[in-house]
């Protein structure tokens, strides 16, 4: 039925709704219904309450935001300083030999840089039985060096392993309280032979999950460093209410109390009343910022496990177990990690 002409003055009436925008089935003569499709990991329809559903191009659509949003526009990002380049070297300066003392020792495995850096602080390194006083004194090798009195060791074949942490453990090599620390699991699931591990990276004491752990304090620390852009990926059970659209926010960061966290890709996995596991993958890995981010939303977190860290995962490692990464693929992680990364 044909609508009346809108006479001078009248205000605009609202246009009648044209009916769903679904597509339409022709064997049914219903729109059809797309909310389901495939069985997501836990059983789950890979809709918007969890799961990524994958274009036909391999390009995941992230619930929520291809769905629900359609083409709502998304909050600007805000641009954030540009860090400062290098200083370049000073061609007219002799080229150095030698590395650093506390790189050196970073590498041969008596502690992390910054460890190292604290031990000459503390007069606990000496050369010739001379203390070293500054962290940045050149050496071509570690020959008569000794820390606490022992001789420092050439540097071994750079290891890496995984650890599966159990809720508990402090990451740690000792704790003045008397807690229990991953050294006490390590001593005897470490295969017989081996020397001193650093962890990379840390994991709360009721955090568990995957801890990868080295003899090279260098690549601890290459591993470590934002800069480098090494993923890690949570899997955390959370209670209270957030949406999939909530999560979405977090890919432009956040800041919480003064404190800038960087990219999350957060994703709801599956949720039963207002309980919900929530995966998130990160680069920054800043103190606690998993825990601290879900609180921010209204989160209680019961349960947090790092699931991976880079290319390695934790996969069915039982818990308090070790496994050893091959040389081969420890070789082609370095390879792709870049030259001149985290220096």
């Amino acid at each position: 039925m044909a609508r009346p002409p809108q006479k001078p003055g009248e205000p605009r009436r609202p246009r009648a709704a044209t009916g769903s925008k679904r597509p339409f089935n022709s064997r049914s003569g219903k729109p059809e219904d797309r909310s389901g499709g495939e069985k997501g990991r836990y059983g789950n329809d890979k809709g918007r309450s969890g799961g990524d559903k994958i274009r036909s191009g391999g390009d995941k659509i992230r619930p929520g935001k291809d769905d629900a949003r359609g083409n709502a526009p998304r909050k600007p990002r805000t641009a954030r300083p540009a860090a400062a380049p290098p200083t370049p070297r000073d061609p007219s300066l002799p080229e150095r030999e030698g590395e650093r003392i506390a790189k050196l020792l970073a590498r041969a495995g008596v502690a992390s840089r910054r460890e190292a850096e604290r031990m000459i602080a503390e007069g606990r390194v000496k050369l010739d039985d001379e203390p070293i006083t500054a962290p940045s004194t050149v050496l071509k090798d570690l020959r008569g060096v000794t820390v606490d009195g022992k001789p420092v060791k050439a540097p071994e074949e750079t290891r890496l392993f995984v650890f599966h942490k159990p809720a508990g453990l402090l990451t740690a090599e000792r704790d003045p309280a008397g807690r229990p620390t991953i050294y006490n699991a390590l001593r005897n699931a470490l295969p017989a032979g081996t020397g001193r591990v650093m962890p990379i990276g840390r994991l709360d004491l009721n955090t568990e999950g995957l801890l990868l752990l080295t003899n090279d304090g260098e690549f601890k620390r290459q591993l470590e460093l934002p800069a480098n852009g090494v993923p890690r990926t949570y899997r955390a059970r959370a209670f209270g209410d957030i949406t999939q659209a909530q999560l979405e926010d977090l890919i432009d960061g956040i800041e919480i109390d003064g404190i800038h966290y960087g990219k999350i890709d957060a994703n709801m996995e599956r949720r039963t009343g207002r309980n919900q596991w929530i995966e998130m993958t990160l680069t920054e890995g800043k103190n606690r910022e998993v825990r601290r981010v879900l609180e921010h939303l209204g989160l209680k977190v019961s349960r947090l496990l790092r699931i991976s860290y880079g290319p390695f995962v934790l996969g069915d490692l039982p818990k308090g177990t070790v496994g050893e990464v091959s040389q081969r693929d420890l070789d082609n992680f370095r390879r792709s990690l870049g030259k001149g990364k985290g220096e």
